[in-house]
């Protein structure tokens, strides 16, 4: 009979392993990451599973390290730089056990210069969901059939820059940074280290052999303000640190609640919500009516915006009308543009009491003190 794995034991050497090699940006992240590992082991047991991105903003931070270092800890890895979206859901629907996928340089992917790669978006978003399928037509000519290939398998990506949202909003982000000087990792050595680490993968796939039943339809408390599709991403994650026990139920939700709180603080949302968020908080802060001249004025002059530099422009009334009609009232009409007196003339421009619906529904919550508004920008009734 097997000897029985402690769970907690082995995560903390899980940890460590990585702390050898790995200089993550927070303790949060390290738990994490050794959740991650964990759970790809057990992925059958839950209804959907986190991609976890290392994302940094320059080259030599550390990602191409840290999917080396997962990868000997995960089950049936495979790096998956360039490869189709047809080869990785045919890997995945193989039927001869999950592969994790691990792919790096992801922005070569995603990236502005990359062009569109809908199939692999489409691939990528699918297979969270245990249930997730992609579609394919098989066969020749008149011969042809659909045919549904499961997608669904843990990923791991790196890469420069940011990822698109559909991604973003479905993975645990760690945010790495360049070593500094007083920072050291052990030098890995795939021909001595690997072996190291696939002891430990061996053990994870034993200890989740044992876990499984704790796991299989567990429901975790979630830390408070973690909701929607936050509590999705970290869901199996907090199975794992439950089943594991320990410190590790602890020390999982506040990883959790620190991570959370920090991908929410670098999501700046939509282009739509950003342009309502900065109307309430910049532009129309104490103002029932603003002129739309005097809106784009504000909006094109606010430091860390896109809005002066919008694909080469700065944001033009009708570029602002286009984005605002896609939003409504609370009468459930279009928020479009009317006149407002000023002296001596009539301008069109934007009222407070169109966007309060909106503002309410889409963005984040307000600042606790608001910047007062522009002197010598009131309204003339």
């Amino acid at each position: 009979m097997t000897d029985t794995i402690d769970g907690a034991a082995l995560l903390d050497e899980v940890e460590a392993f990585h702390r050898r090699f790995n200089v993550f940006p927070t303790d949060a992240a390290f738990v994490a990451v050794a959740l991650w590992d964990a759970h790809a082991h057990l992925l059958d047991c839950f209804d959907s599973t986190p991609r976890i991105a290392f994302l940094s903003p320059e080259p030599g931070s550390g990602k191409t390290r840290a999917l080396e270092i997962v990868e000997t800890l995960v089950p049936q890895p495979m790096t998956a730089v360039n490869a189709s979206a047809a080869a990785l859901f045919r890997s995945v629907s193989a039927g001869n056990g999950k592969p994790t996928i691990l792919f790096d340089e992801i922005d070569t992917v995603f990236g502005p210069k990359a062009g569109d790669n809908e199939e692999l978006r489409g691939f990528l978003n699918a297979g969270h969901r245990r249930t997730g399928v992609t579609y394919r037509c098989i066969g020749d000519g008149g011969q042809q059939t659909v045919q549904a290939f499961p997608s669904y398998c843990a990923v791991a990506v790196a890469g420069l820059g940011s990822l698109p949202d559909t991604i973003m909003s479905r993975s645990v982000v760690i945010r790495m940074r360049r070593r500094a000087r007083n920072e050291k990792v052990e030098p890995f050595r795939a021909r001595v280290h690997e072996a190291e680490g696939h002891k430990l993968r061996d053990r994870l796939a034993q200890w989740a052999e044992q876990a499984r039943d704790s796991v299989m339809g567990a429901w975790p408390d979630m830390p408070d303000g973690v909701s929607d599709r936050p509590a999705d991403v970290w869901e199996p994650l907090l199975a794992v640190a439950d089943a594991a026990g320990g410190a590790w139920p602890d020390r999982a939700r506040a990883a959790c609640v620190t991570l959370v709180t920090a991908s929410k603080a670098n999501d700046k949302g939509s282009l739509g919500v950003r342009l309502l968020t900065d109307l309430r908080d910049h532009v129309m802060v104490g103002i029932d009516r603003l002129p739309t001249v005097a809106i784009l004025d504000r909006l094109n002059a606010l430091d860390d915006a896109p809005w002066a530099d919008l694909h080469g422009k700065p944001l033009d009334n009708r570029r602002l009308s286009k984005m605002l009609t896609e939003y409504m009232t609370a009468d459930n009409e279009p928020i479009t543009s009317r006149n407002i007196k000023t002296a001596g003339s009539v301008l069109k421009g934007y009222y407070s009491v169109d966007l309060w619906d909106a503002w309410a529904r889409y963005c984040p919550p307000p600042p606790e003190s608001p910047l007062p508004p522009l002197p010598g920008t009131e309204n003339v009734a």
